[in-house]
């Protein structure tokens, strides 16, 4: 099974990471349908997908004629079966509930070839567990991206316990050709491994935060001016080795007895969440977003890495 194989994919999804999916798998040469359930949330979805378009275009990302070629190769439905049934791929990118997945993909066997491969943008459930239902779960797989899917490279291809390492490659490939970073991961692992990594740090993070060790802004800077800075080029690993492992697994004795081991969602999370403390949608999280501007904070973030993306692109 090679990546040449897919020519239609539909994307299930139209809120945060559907679109850019959608634009990712056009830039590969697929004719790509996003799927919603209204007029309303297929017009919102192309819209994103439009604007994802304009973002690549205005930053030298992307060639005119090229984005002309995308526009035409990406279109909505409210028709999700019945385009799923005529397709080589099906991306879902829907509720994160297992029981919500585990539904919608025995819906969806129940309507595609059995050579029809799906997979789920979950970003830590378990793909074994989703595929449960699934008379051919060998054809499932994990494609986890990451926000904002359109412009961060990364794909994690994370093989469940009955997938088949064929089908596997075959979407590694396919992402390789889209012009991602994919990795395959082959041990479904409940957070696969960028959010097992990513979780570690949140949880040592609010736990400081928990204990008045520092303050949400102190955690912040730590990372952003330190480690940070390293990590798009230099990753932990090989910090290790360069330092030497003698000198990690001393440090290692003396500081993990004292890290956060807490095995369960931290007390501090609870208490903002029963105080309606839930982050931007609520106005204040760990920071009072009354005296902030998220959208100021996501240009930063976005530019910051279309900056990263330009000099990769020119050191090519």
């Amino acid at each position: 099974m090679g990546e040449d194989r897919f020519k239609r994919a539909v994307v299930v999804g139209t809120g945060m990471m559907g679109p850019g999916i959608a634009l990712t798998l056009a830039r590969g040469g697929l004719e790509v349908k996003v799927a919603g359930r209204t007029p309303q949330s297929i017009e919102r979805g192309l819209n994103s997908f439009r604007a994802n378009l304009k973002t690549l275009l205005d930053n030298r990302l992307l060639e005119a004629n090229e984005a002309s070629l995308l526009e035409k190769r990406v279109s909505g439905t409210t028709a999700i079966f019945q385009e799923a049934a005529k397709s080589d791929l099906v991306v879902e990118s829907i509720l994160e509930d297992v029981k919500v997945k585990q539904e919608f993909f025995g819906l969806l066997e129940g309507v595609c070839s059995s050579s029809t491969v799906f997979t789920t943008n979950t970003s830590g459930i378990r793909v074994t567990e989703i595929a449960t239902r699934l008379t051919h779960p060998e054809r499932i797989v994990t494609t986890h991206f990451w926000n904002p899917p359109f412009l961060m490279p990364l794909v994690e291809v994370i093989l469940g316990e009955r997938s088949s390492e064929e089908v596997g490659r075959a979407i590694h490939n396919l992402f390789k050709k889209c012009g991602k970073t994919p990795v395959l991961v082959r041990k479904d692992a409940p957070g696969q491994v960028g959010n097992r990594l990513f979780h570690a740090i949140i949880r040592e993070s609010a736990y400081m935060v928990q204990e008045g060790i520092c303050t949400a802004e102190d955690v912040d800077t730590v990372i952003q001016n330190s480690f940070g800075l390293r990590f798009p080029v230099y990753g932990p690993l090989d910090h290790m080795d360069l330092v030497g492992l003698d000198l990690i697994s001393a440090i290692q004795t003396y500081v993990a007895p004292h890290l956060c081991n807490i095995p369960n969602c931290l007390p501090i999370f609870h208490k903002k969440v029963a105080n309606g403390e839930l982050g931007v949608k609520t106005g204040k999280g760990f920071y009072d977003w009354s005296k902030r501007d998220a959208d100021e904070v996501r240009r930063i973030r976005d530019e910051f890495i279309i900056r990263r993306l330009k000099e990769r692109k020119q050191s090519q």
